[in-house]
């Protein structure tokens, strides 16, 4: 089975894919890791700052690693923002049949009434060099460009209104 988690920055995905990796023992894959070696090791002239061009770079790669591991029968979480939201049309039904996909977003409401928390976890399982953008304004307008991104795309999200324990609690049944 290969779990893809996307969402916007400050979501949580990564909380989630370590909360699957201890659940389900499965081994994750970080696109932003992927996505920094790439950019250390001047494999890229892109900067972390260039996120279409980022997906753009990097989906050719993970789509191809995780159809490696499908067809060695190997599960794995792959998490990150640079998985496009029409991600489907890259796989048959075969693939298809071994991929579970997991979008994130907040909604307004939550991110109104948590957005100190949403920045006090900021750095749980990642240190963020900065964090200039964990704005009110920058992290809804992140959430929506995903929300529609998914509608648009027929593409379930799991909205975080109320709980974000209550959400990934969910996802880890």
């Amino acid at each position: 089975m290969i779990v893809l988690i996307t969402g916007p920055s400050f979501v949580g995905k990564t909380v989630l894919a370590q909360k699957m990796l201890e659940k389900y023992k499965y081994p994750y894959l970080s696109i932003d890791h992927l996505k920094m070696g790439l950019i250390r090791s001047d494999n890229t002239n892109l900067t972390p700052d260039d996120d279409e061009k980022l997906t753009e770079y990097l989906w050719p790669i993970v789509k191809e690693i995780i159809k490696t591991a499908i067809e060695n029968h190997q599960n794995l979480i792959v998490e990150g923002g640079y998985i496009p939201f029409d991600w489907r049309k890259n796989f048959d039904n075969f693939y298809l049949s071994k991929i579970r996909f997991i979008c994130l977003a907040m909604t307004d409401k939550y991110i109104e009434k948590n957005f100190e928390k949403i920045k006090k976890h900021s750095n749980d399982l990642e240190k963020r060099q900065d964090t200039t953008c964990c704005t009110i304004d920058n992290i809804k307008h992140n959430n929506h460009i995903y929300i529609e991104g998914c509608k648009e795309n027929s593409e379930h999200i799991n909205l975080i209104d109320t709980s974000y324990e209550e959400v990934i609690s969910k996802l880890l049944d």
